[in-house]
């Protein structure tokens, strides 16, 4: 069965000086300013789509790493990932970066990266975005 999930943006003004919030609609639990000024140089308390992005490829990888470790008899302790999503004004998203460290008892590390390099390429929100590079760097804890 499909899920959709949902956000709402609702933006007032132009591109540069103008402003802006997204909602998470579906889970009702965040309501975030955004902005250009945020987007482009960074803004303390204000959010950004590449900032969102990031969030998904996030969770999308850690589950992703999850169940491939799972299906292969690898209980992990626990992951932590983070994307760094790239954005180049004028260009737009130019690339998402994998930081994964992770406790998963009687792994190798080279079975590690192996499982870490599965879970980039073929969780959902990676390959959404299939037209960028994503880089990866794993270790073990």
């Amino acid at each position: 069965m499909a899920l959709t999930s949902e956000a709402t943006s609702v933006w007032t003004g132009d591109l540069m000086s103008g402003s802006g919030s997204v909602t998470l609609d579906s889970s009702k639990l965040a309501k975030f300013d955004v902005n250009w000024r945020a987007r482009a140089e960074g803004e303390a308390n204000t959010t950004s789509p590449e900032e969102l992005l990031g969030a998904a490829h996030a969770s999308c990888f850690s589950m992703a790493l999850a169940n491939i470790l799972a299906q292969a008899g690898h209980t992990p302790e626990r992951i932590q990932a983070t994307a760094a999503v790239t954005f180049q004004a004028g260009t737009g998203v130019v690339g998402s970066h994998l930081l994964v460290n992770a406790s998963v008892p009687g792994l190798s590390e080279d079975e590690f990266l192996t499982f870490a390099e599965d879970a980039k390429v073929n969780c959902p929100i990676s390959q959404a975005l299939g037209g960028v590079p994503i880089t990866l760097e794993a270790e073990l804890a």
